[in-house]
Formats: structure tokens, C-alpha cells, sequence
């Protein structure tokens, strides 16, 4: 069904394990109580910008928050594709797939997170192949970059496995601490492609609002 007022929302992704879709309101009160659930252990966030170390109470409406900014600075020249993850029906974590200048330079950013219950089994790799599959093979990107704490094993190993090179590292304000940050880099031809296949659903739309050819 297309939605004409948000057409982002006709985006769905699937994988062996995953379904991924943009993330619409009606997902938020899952998207909350999995951040609620716990991402990661409290003495050390993965995050560049702390959001998870927020009250506890002020964690539903700043999920709320973010997503909705996401949406409303979203133009053909500047986006982000925020995709709920789920697995066997429960909400499991987010993928998001960013670009500035897209049209022009061709390249985009992922980050992505999950809940504890649901790491280690495969599925943060499977999750940012998915992206991967759709900004190379879909939207036509020529490059996707990422980054994470050099101490952030679990995010720079899926890099390493998914066929992603060393692109730097610097000394950088990495929430509230001071940390050396590793920039990776992936492009179509170095991509570690899985042997699955990516199933696409509603990308006519996505293209048109972002108007790409």
C-alpha cells in the first residue's frame, strides 16, 4: 500500500532471520522497550552521543523524539533510513543507513544497534549486510562507511567479516569519554557478500521521494 504523506514508510527489507522496515509510530512502543531492555553494559556505551545514559524515565519520549527529528530533517539531500529490526516478531534493535550530497558522492554511513537478548547470533552482521545489499545494490552507492571505539570489538568485527578496510583512526569526544575512534570504509567490490538474497519491497517509493534515478 503506498502512503503517500510519508512515502519512507513503503520500505521493507528482509533477510533468512530479519524483517526491516522504517520505523513508523506505531513501532515506538516496541523500539522503547527494547532500548529499556538494555543495549549494552552501563559502564561503557558503544554510542558516540550518550543517549542511553539518560534517565530512565526520559529514554521513551527521547526515542520518541529522535525518530520524529529523524523524519521531519529528512530531504533528497540529506537523509537517514532508520530501520526497526525484528526477529520472530519481536522488536530486536535499528539499522540506519545515512547520506549527505547522496545524489552526487554516492556514499553512505550505517550505524546500528541491539538489544542484549538478541546479540550473539549473527544477527547485527545480517542486519548491516541488509543495509549494505540495499545501499550498494539498490540505491547505487558506490562507498559505506563506518566507525566505532577501537575498544568496540563486537561493531569492528561484523566490519572485518562483512569486507570492510581500515580508513583511519582518530583521537575523538566519544560520549563523555576521550577515546581512539577506528574508521572503516566498504565498497561494492571489497563487500563480503552473504550467500543469501535481500528481498525488497516498496523501494519505487524511497527513490522517488529522494529523487534518484
Amino acid at each position: 500500500m503506498v502512503r503517500p504523506l510519508w512515502p519512507l514508510f513503503d520500505l521493507e527489507l528482509t533477510t533468512p532471520r530479519l524483517q526491516m522496515r522504517v520505523i513508523r509510530d506505531e513501532d515506538l512502543d516496541a523500539m522503547v522497550d527494547a532500548v529499556q531492555s538494555g543495549i549494552h553494559p552501563p559502564e561503557r556505551s558503544p554510542f558516540s552521543v550518550p543517549w542511553t545514559s539518560a534517565p530512565v524515565v526520559d529514554l521513551p519520549a527521547n526515542t520518541a523524539v529522535h525518530v520524529w527529528r529523524t523524519r521531519a530533517e529528512t530531504t533528497p539531500d540529506a537523509w537517514t533510513l532508520p530501520l526497526g529490526v525484528w526477529s520472530d516478531g519481536t522488536f530486536v534493535g535499528v539499522q540506519d543507513i545515512t547520506a549527505r550530497g547522496f545524489r552526487a558522492l554516492r556514499s553512505v554511513g550505517t550505524g546500528s544497534w541491539l538489544r542484549t537478548s538478541a546479540q550473539g547470533r549473527g544477527l547485527g552482521k545480517e542486519m548491516r549486510a541488509a543495509g549494505l545489499f540495499y545501499a550498494f545494490d539498490v540505491l547505487g552507492a558506490t562507498l559505506a562507511g563506518s566507525e566505532a571505539a577501537s575498544w568496540n570489538e563486537a561493531s569492528l568485527g561484523v566490519s572485518r567479516t562483512l569486507g570492510y578496510e581500515e580508513n583511519g583512526v582518530r583521537r575523538e569526544l566519544w560520549g563523555e569519554k576521550i577515546e581512539d575512534v577506528a574508521y572503516v570504509r566498504v565498497t561494492p567490490e571489497t563487500f563480503r557478500r552473504p550467500a543469501w538474497r535481500l528481498g525488497v519491497r516498496g523501494h519505487e517509493s524511497v527513490a522517488a521521494f529522494l529523487r534518484l534515478p
